[in-house]
């Protein structure tokens, strides 16, 4: 007898941790991208962009035009090995933004062409530190990876990425702390939305587009727009997770559930459909006001073709641009659920 083994689904935090442990440095998002297409592909037909970005057209647009986009960004902060020294000692540059508070003594693993190779950052021992109180800039910091000139020449290249060496964790309470969670949790998310969305009679055409480039300018997203050309966009981003040391009022809750954007390029009628959506069907949300652009993928959207009405739906998270990342897992499936409930409601049925 032939027994038919089903796979079993991933939970909502291995996805997440799937997603954040692949490589995807801006620039060089190729892990992440095949990690998020072997859970886009049972939806759709993927492809990448020439930028890099990944798209997967999920329903057919109808001859109403209507498209909704679903779009997180897929690539992280990290920094690029800019020199190799006659010491062999690497040399690098930020790529997005790296707090500098993080470097000294940090442990990192450099990106090659032929595997990945262990290092640390120098950093003088405080016997011989006459300075306590100065952080070097990232420009002035060299990486040991315990290689001669001419080992690390042969094996390692100008151009290669550098990210921080921490082990994802579960932490209490449904918390995880993994690197990148910014915003691989937005792809989870945008990704469990879709699936929620495939099978749903809709009157929109339905893409995802999970994005490149958004920590060194939203290049991925605007050109992805391009190629889409939707005629709404629901981005999905992390902010600020409230934290002690951090301003309350520009912070939201963790466990909260998703942090609903209103600002002058988001439009003001998905914003409010968002929050009666979220009312209608209990799903818990917060509000975020942003007075100028948003900072993320959507000042580019909003912006692309003719224009896109967009909306922001964004999950808090703790510790940004850190390896310590963390996120609440029933604040990625709260924004799920809540963009499904969304499009559904709005785009629901043929009309």
């Amino acid at each position: 007898m032939n027994l038919k083994i089903q796979e079993v689904p991933m939970t909502t935090t291995e996805q997440i941790l799937t997603l954040a442990g692949a490589l995807g440095v801006s620039g060089g998002e190729d892990g992440a991208v095949e990690a998020a297409r072997q859970m886009l592909a049972p939806l759709g037909a993927c492809e990448r962009a020439p930028l890099g970005s990944l798209l997967c057209r999920i329903k057919p647009v109808p001859a109403s035009g209507e498209h909704v986009m679903l779009t997180a960004h897929i690539d992280s902060v990290g920094m690029i090995v800019t020199y190799i020294d006659d010491g062999g000692f690497l040399r690098v540059s930020n790529v997005g933004g790296i707090d500098r508070a993080l470097l000294l003594a940090a442990q990192v693993v450099v990106h090659t062409a032929k595997g990945e190779l262990p290092g640390v950052v120098c950093t003088v021992p405080p016997h011989l530190n006459s300075d306590d109180t100065h952080l070097p800039k990232i420009e002035d910091i060299s990486i040991d990876v315990g290689l001669s000139a001419e080992e690390a020449r042969e094996r390692i290249a100008p151009g290669d990425r550098v990210t921080f060496c921490c082990e994802a964790r579960e932490l209490m309470n449904g918390r995880i702390s993994t690197r990148a969670a910014d915003d691989r949790a937005g792809c989870a998310a945008v990704i469990l939305a879709a699936e929620k969305l495939a099978e749903r009679e809709l009157s929109c055409g339905l893409s995802v587009a999970l994005t490149t480039l958004e920590e060194v300018g939203g290049q991925g997203a605007a050109t992805a727009a391009n190629i889409l050309s939707p005629t709404h966009a629901v981005a999905v981003d992390v902010s600020f997770g409230h934290a002690p040391d951090c301003p309350r009022a520009k912070c939201g809750e963790m466990g909260g559930g998703p942090m609903v954007g209103v600002a002058p390029v988001i439009d003001n009628g998905m914003s409010s459909r968002l929050r009666e959506v979220a009312v209608r069907e209990n799903i818990p949300f917060q509000i975020e006001v942003m007075g100028g652009s948003t900072g993320t993928d959507v000042d580019g959207i909003a912006v692309s073709g003719a224009g896109v009405r967009c909306a922001l739906v964004s999950i808090p998270q703790r510790y940004m641009h850190t390896p310590v990342e963390v996120v609440h897992v029933s604040d990625v499936e709260a924004t799920a659920e809540l963009i499904a409930a969304y499009v559904a409601d709005a785009f629901g049925g043929v009309r």
